[in-house]
C-alpha cells in the first residue's frame, strides 16, 4: 500500500492564514473564485487518473496568469506549504495526487494560444491549452503538433512537458522533448524564468531537458513554446492480425529491423481487440490473438510503396488477415478503436491499472509471454495495448477496487511487470511518469549513488522539498519526508 508523509502540523495550524494570503494573491475574477477552500468543493481535486488513491488537499488555487502563479508560489514558500501542480488531472501515475497539507495550483484557466509563427514553425501557448488544442489552432494552415497521447482531447501541454508525454506517432516524430523549444517556469520562491525559446538550441546547460519530464519537482511551467510541423500529404493505416501475441511481437521486431519506419506501430491483444470493437465498431478481427495497427504517410506513391513492404514483412508471420485502409475515413475508423482503448476496457472491468514501462523491441515476444504467465499466476486479466514501435508497454490490469485482495494483487502484478521491463534492459516509465505509482520501484532502476545524485538536483531547485513531494523518489531516502511509524496509507478508493 502506498504511503504518503504525515501532514506538517504547523501548516495545518495556519490553514486559514494561508488561505487568506492566497486569496490576496489570487483574487476572484471573471472566471470565478481564485481560491477554493470549502471541503466539499475540494473533492474533485482529491485524485487524478490513478483514481484508486485519493487525498483532499489543504486548498486549491486557480490562477489565470503567470503573475498569479508566481504570487501564489511566494505565499506557499513564505509559509513553507507544500505545492502540487495540476493540469487536467489525467495523470495515470498519481502525479497530481495532493497531500493533506498541500496547496494544489491548477493551471486549467491558463488556456490561451499566445503566438503562432508559421514562418518559424512554432507556437507559444499557456500551460492549460490541451494537446489537441495546439493542432486545432494551426491545422487551418496545414500544420500540426506531433505528440499525440491518447488523452490528447483533455490533457494539457504543461502536464505533457512535466511527464514528457508521447503518443502513437512518437515513433516517427518523437515525444514532447523532441518537439519542445522553451518554457516559462515559476520557481519554488516565486521567481519567473524563461528557459529556451523560439530557437533550436540554447547556450549553457540543457536546463530545458532537465525540466522536461521533471514531474513538477523543479518548478511550475506556465507557458510553453513548441515546434509545429507541416502536415504530410496524406496517411493510411493497415491492420495485421496474428495467431498469437508472441508472433505479433516478432513481427514488430522484424518491421523495426527492416529499416522501414512507420509513423505509428500499435499493438493490441485479444481482450483489447474485443473491448475496442464492442466500443468503436471498427471492424477489428475478433478471431485474432493479437493485432498491429501500422500507419504510413507521404504522397500516394510513397504510401503504396511503404505499405507493400510492410505487407511483405507481416506475411512472413502467417497472419490471419491483413487489411489496408483505402480512404482517410477507413483510417480514422481504425484509429477510433485504438484511441478509445482505455475507455473501452473500462466498460468490461470495474477498474484497471494502466501500466507504463519501456523495453527494447527485440524483447517483445519474451515480455508478452511473461505477462501472460503472470496473468495466470495472479488470476487477473490483462489487456495489452501499447506503442510497439518504441517498446512503450501499456498493460491494462483489470481488478475490482472494492475488493482489497484484488487491488493488492493488481499492484503486485504491475510491480512485477515493471521489474521485468528493467530486467530486460528497459525502464520503469515511457510517458506516464513515476508519480507515486512507481516511486517505490525507483531503486530497481537506480542504485543508491544514482538516486542520491538525482536528489541533489531536486534540492538545488527546491531545498525544502515543497514541490510535488512524495513523488518520484522513495520517501525513506529523504528525512524531510519521512513517514511516521503511525503514518497511514493514502486513502484507497472505496
Amino acid at each position: 500500500m502506498i504511503r504518503l508523509p504525515d501532514p506538517k502540523p504547523e501548516t495545518l495550524a495556519r490553514r486559514e492564514e494561508i488561505i487568506a494570503a492566497l486569496r490576496d494573491a489570487v483574487p476572484s475574477g471573471p472566471l470565478g473564485e481564485g481560491v477554493i477552500a470549502d471541503p466539499l468543493r475540494l473533492k474533485p481535486y482529491e485524485t487524478d487518473g490513478l483514481s484508486a488513491y485519493r487525498q483532499v488537499p489543504l486548498a486549491v488555487v486557480l490562477p489565470s496568469s503567470t503573475e498569479e502563479v508566481a504570487a501564489a508560489m511566494r505565499v506557499c514558500h513564505r509559509f513553507g506549504a507544500r505545492v502540487v501542480p495540476r493540469g487536467a488531472g489525467t495523470s495515470l501515475s498519481g502525479g497530481a495526487l495532493p497531500l493533506a497539507d498541500a496547496v494544489v495550483i491548477g493551471l486549467m484557466r491558463m488556456n490561451r494560444v499566445l503566438d503562432i509563427s508559421f514562418e518559424d514553425r512554432l507556437a507559444v501557448v499557456e500551460a492549460g491549452v490541451t494537446n489537441l488544442g495546439i493542432t486545432r489552432a494551426v491545422e487551418g494552415e496545414g500544420f500540426f503538433y506531433a505528440p499525440d497521447p491518447s488523452s490528447q482531447l483533455a490533457c494539457m501541454i504543461g502536464g505533457n512537458v512535466m511527464m514528457n508525454s508521447g503518443g502513437a506517432h512518437c515513433l516517427k516524430y518523437g515525444v514532447t522533448a523532441n518537439n519542445l523549444l522553451g518554457v516559462k517556469l515559476v520557481t519554488v520562491e516565486g521567481d519567473v524564468v524563461e528557459i529556451g525559446g523560439g530557437h533550436l538550441d540554447s547556450a549553457g546547460y540543457d536546463v530545458l531537458g532537465l525540466i522536461t519530464g521533471s514531474e513538477g519537482q523543479l518548478g511550475l511551467v506556465t507557458e510553453v513554446t513548441v515546434r509545429i510541423l507541416r502536415a504530410a500529404e496524406g496517411a493510411r493505416a493497415m491492420l495485421a492480425a496474428f495467431k498469437g501475441t508472441e508472433i505479433a511481437g516478432a513481427a514488430v521486431d522484424a518491421i523495426m529491423a527492416s529499416g522501414v519506419i512507420p509513423v505509428a506501430l500499435e499493438f493490441m491483444d485479444k481482450p483489447c481487440i474485443h473491448a475496442c470493437e464492442a466500443f468503436a465498431h471498427a471492424g477489428y478481427p475478433l478471431d485474432a490473438e493479437a493485432m498491429l495497427i501500422i500507419e504510413v504517410e507521404g504522397s500516394a506513391e510513397e504510401q503504396d510503396a511503404l505499405l507493400a513492404k510492410l505487407r511483405d514483412i507481416c506475411s512472413r508471420f502467417d497472419p490471419i488477415s491483413m487489411r489496408v485502409a483505402t480512404t482517410a475515413e477507413e483510417s480514422m475508423a481504425i484509429w477510433k478503436g485504438r484511441k478509445g482503448a482505455f475507455g473501452a476496457v473500462g466498460r468490461i472491468s470495474p477498474d484497471y491499472l494502466c501500466m507504463d514501462g519501456t523495453i527494447p523491441t527485440g524483447e517483445l515476444p519474451h515480455v508478452l509471454k511473461r505477462i501472460g504467465e503472470m496473468s495466470d499466476q495472479y488470476g487477473l486479466k490483462v489487456a495489452n495495448v501499447f506503442h510497439a514501435g518504441d517498446g512503450n508497454l501499456h498493460p491494462l490490469i483489470m481488478f475490482d477496487a472494492n475488493d482489497p485482495t484484488s487491488f493488492a494483487k493488481a499492484e503486485a502484478f504491475g510491480a512485477d511487470i515493471l521489474r521485468l521491463c528493467v530486467e530486460v534492459g528497459g525502464c520503469l516509465t515511457g510517458e506516464h511518469g513515476v508519480g507515486i505509482e512507481k516511486r517505490d520501484l525507483m531503486n530497481v532502476q537506480f542504485n543508491d549513488r544514482e538516486l542520491a545524485q538525482q536528489r541533489r538536483i531536486k534540492e538545488a531547485f527546491d531545498p525544502g522539498w515543497l514541490l510535488n513531494p512524495a513523488k518520484v523518489f522513495p520517501i525513506e531516502g529523504n528525512p524531510a519526508l519521512q513517514v511516521a511509524s503511525s503514518g497511514a496509507p493514502v486513502m484507497a478508493a472505496e
